[in-house]
């Protein structure tokens, strides 16, 4: 358990993301979740959020819902979602683990839009409910790892496209973002191409590499943005860090890159004790001068 202060931050609650039936979704009764030791979620049909509450004597307002990453074939769960919830808990922010569908055509009908559904769906239950909570709901972040990253910047460019019939008018713009080695990009020459796979198929089309490639969808209400990558990222290239940040520039959004020479892919709050470990002293000294935490 992650401790801070003497104080011991924990999980409160589990909440359903759909009241009814999750929408474009397909029976399958052979389909069963499975948790490899509450670190690597998989086949998840009840998408739901994880509460982390902060702290009353810490609580800035700020919320952030992160996207564990996977390739879009499982959640890294542990390092990705509940210890990233911890951290931020420290920092005075109420965190939510979204445990997202991951696509897939035994269980939806469009599966390239299953992840984009439950994530729009998070956001806007959070804004919805952000009183009960004690949330400021112009203070809503969306954080992403790996392909986790590629659903958090989906959501930060697609927040408009209506993916699911709803009679909630609530927003689901995110109001900034944390890309954290993220996937990005669909197209083949910098994508993770495991992550493309699972969620656009084999041979998916120009319009869909292009609508899902959301450094080609930046525009003026895109959110401000915190990325970090490492030069040596074998999985995901560096590229697409770059290019979104970049897109961001030539539309006049504020952002912040942090590119680390070493560190690979996949080392969540920083295992090594290299440079890359310290992004969370960055991203926290970011989210203050933003002025999202105290």
């Amino acid at each position: 358990m992650f401790m801070v202060a003497g104080k011991t931050f924990g999980q409160s609650k589990t909440i359903n993301l759909w009241d009814k039936k999750v929408p474009g979704a397909i029976a399958n009764a052979d389909y069963k979740e499975t948790n490899s030791d509450d670190s690597w979620m998989q086949r998840v049909t009840n998408p739901r959020l994880d509460v982390y509450p902060a702290p009353a004597e810490k609580a800035t307002g700020t919320a952030v819902i992160i996207c564990p990453g996977g390739g879009y074939s499982g959640m890294a769960i542990g390092h990705e979602g509940k210890q990233v919830a911890q951290w931020l808990n420290s920092l005075g922010i109420t965190a939510f683990v979204l445990k997202y569908r991951l696509p897939d055509a035994a269980i939806m009908t469009d599966k390239s839009v299953g992840p984009m559904q439950d994530g729009q769906r998070a956001i806007r239950l959070v804004r919805s409910r952000a009183k009960e909570w004690g949330i400021d709901p112009k203070k809503i972040g969306i954080m992403g790892f790996s392909a986790g990253g590629h659903l958090a910047s989906t959501l930060s460019t697609h927040f408009n496209a209506k993916v699911y019939e709803s009679a909630d008018a609530t927003s689901a713009r995110p109001d900034f973002s944390l890309l954290i080695y993220p996937v990005i990009s669909m197209r083949e020459e910098i994508t993770h191409m495991g992550s493309r796979i699972n969620l656009l198929g084999e041979k998916p089309s120009t319009e869909q590499v292009n609508n899902f490639s959301n450094e080609l969808q930046v525009n003026s209400e895109t959110p401000t943005a915190f990325l970090v990558h490492s030069m040596n990222d074998d999985a995901v290239p560096v590229e697409n860090s770059i290019e979104y940040a970049l897109a961001l520039k030539k539309n006049k959004i504020p952002c912040e890159l942090h590119i680390y020479e070493k560190g690979g892919h996949g080392y969540g709050l920083g295992k090594s004790g290299s440079t890359e470990s310290d992004w969370s002293l960055a991203c926290g000294r970011w989210l203050k001068a933003k002025g999202l935490i105290n």
